[in-house]
Order: C-alpha cells, then structure tokens, then sequence
C-alpha cells in the first residue's frame, strides 16, 4: 500500500433508483398499451411499431430524473445526455430561479456552472452535507460572493425538515 488513505465513495441521490424504475416501468407500461390497442384494431405494422418504440424512449428520456452525487469538495448532475460538475469548495455564486419549480444553479471558480432541483437536497440529508460542507470552504477562502442568503433559506427549509421527520418518527407529531 502506498500509505495513501482511500477515497470515501462518492453520495448519491437515495430516491434515484426507485425514480428510474418508475419512469421504466411508465415507459414499459406505455409500449405495451400502445401495442395492445393497435394489435386490437387490427393496425399493427411495423412502422406503428416503431412510432410506438420511439415515444416510448422519448418518455423514458423525459421521465427520466437527473443523478446527482457529490463529494468532497465536489458536485455533479449526470442527465442522459451531460453531466455538469462544480467544485463546491470554489463556488463562486449560488442563484435559485422560479416560484412554483425552482432549480438552484450553482457558479464555481472555474466558470463551470450546474443546475440542481433543490428537493433533491431536501430529500437526501448527505447530498446537502457534502455541499454545505463547500460552502463553508468557498466562504472562508472568500470565494463566494452571491448566493449566500439562498444558501441560508435552504439551510433552514432542510433543518426544518429533518426535525419534523425526527418528531413524527418519535410519535411527537
């Protein structure tokens, strides 16, 4: 061994999985419908078939959510087509857009920039550690210069979360 010590594995979003399974299952679900009401009516052809397969995947694709994980000192969103990627102990500005469907989008030293749905950090209390932890960093090295109020609001929307689960699993609430 060369004394190094081993890299903590990377945490990732815990609801992803049973995401994805649901948007298969839709899409799975779907094609079968569509099938069945051609094979029905007696207009199943081969180019159908294909229509049928392509909005099929289209679905998927849609339905699909976006894998967030992170590290230490690093963010990442993986879609099916990127993956946008921070370093979060070099951000540099944190914005959040809309009222009703909100997504924070996050500015690193480096100019790389990355778009978030904020109830993936609401629902995985490690995700929001490993960036909270960042934050803290970019904010003693002085790098962060906007965002920090936002940063603040979901902080407390998270604690307030968390201790209302930890009430409703003790039977308090």
């Amino acid at each position: 061994m060369d004394g190094s010590r081993p890299r903590p594995a990377p945490t990732g979003d815990r609801h992803w999985q049973n995401s994805a399974r649901f948007a298969a299952g839709c899409a799975v679900t779907f094609f079968g419908m569509t099938l069945l009401v051609d094979w029905d009516g007696h207009t199943l052809t081969p180019p159908r078939t294909l229509l049928w397969l392509v909005m099929t995947s289209l679905l998927f694709t849609i339905l699909l959510p976006e894998r967030v994980t992170a590290g230490p000192g690093w963010l990442a969103v993986r879609g099916l087509v990127r993956r946008q990627a921070v370093r979060t102990d070099e951000l540099v500005t944190v914005r959040q857009h809309g009222d009703v469907c909100t997504h924070l989008t996050l500015r690193d030293a480096d100019g790389r920039r990355l778009e978030l749905d904020p109830r993936v950090l609401l629902a995985n209390p490690l995700l929001w550690h490993e960036l909270d932890t960042g934050v803290r960093r970019s904010r003693a090295s002085g790098t962060l210069l906007e965002g920090i109020d936002v940063l603040e609001r979901l902080r407390h929307e998270i604690d307030d979360a968390e201790a209302r689960a930890v009430l409703r699993a003790s039977g308090i609430t």
